[in-house]
């Protein structure tokens, strides 16, 4: 038997094994039951509570596609030429501006709503992905290039079979890093703004109750946890895979 297929092997039994099965089960149920015994022991509405969390969600979901689609074209237009020289410190200029002092000035114009949390949530998210997958692709090995040049490829593929393979762990990582950030973000700018809804809405309500507030961290570091081992650690593996294959 082959190194490789051993290996193979190996990945299998553990994804099929009954302690994975059974951890990944606890892993994707334990949101909704800390969220459940939470709402009887405090004596918050479980629909109230499972609402503000899915509308923060979504949120968070929206202003991460904005961000990793925008972050990677950018990456894709400007890591290197001419154009890279003045680019990269417009991109550190801007990541470096302090973007939550402006936020009170975006609610005067467009008011509480879901564009202006989603567009500073896009604010906060974009840089991570974007320097990450940018440093991703100044590593790229000069024989990979060459290699890439010698085959001719049409601009589409050259996209979708080098650069994106290349690209993927780095845009995965930043995503990591910028998620989380933005799961701090979407908090605090829906409680600036003075949102009516979602997790910015629920802590401001009961910031002067400690243990709620607490439970509250509590669920809020649960969920957390559990997109992570459900979602983002195993695309790292798998765009890792990837790129060694």
């Amino acid at each position: 038997m082959g190194y490789n297929e051993s290996v193979k092997r190996q990945r299998k039994g553990i994804y099929v094994s009954k302690a994975h099965l059974i951890f990944t089960f606890l892993v994707i149920v334990a949101p909704f039951l800390f969220l459940l015994a939470f709402s009887s022991l405090s004596g918050i509405s479980a629909a109230k509570m499972f609402s503000d969390v899915g509308i923060s969600i979504f949120r968070l979901l929206i202003a991460y596609v904005i961000s990793a689609v925008l972050a990677w074209t950018l990456a894709v237009s400007f890591y290197r030429g001419r154009r890279s020289l003045v680019a990269l410190p417009t991109f550190d200029v801007m990541q470096s501006f302090p973007t939550f002092a402006t936020l009170p000035l975006a609610v005067t114009f467009f008011g509480a709503s879901n564009a202006t949390i989603i567009i500073f949530l896009v604010i906060t998210m974009i840089w991570p992905i974007l320097f990450s997958v940018i440093s991703s692709m100044k590593l790229i090995k000069s024989e990979w290039s060459e290699a890439v040049a010698i085959s001719k490829l049409s601009r589409w593929n050259y996209l979708t079979k080098f650069l994106w393979p290349v690209s993927a762990p780095a845009l995965v990582t930043g995503s990591i890093i910028g998620v989380g950030e933005g799961w701090e973000a979407v908090v605090a700018t829906e409680i600036i703004v003075g949102s009516q809804s979602g997790l910015g809405a629920f802590f401001g309500k009961f910031s002067e109750n400690p243990t709620t507030t607490a439970l509250g961290i509590l669920a809020l570091l649960i969920i957390i946890f559990s997109l992570g081992k459900l979602i983002w650690m195993p695309l790292l593996e798998k765009t890792h895979k990837r790129l060694e294959e």
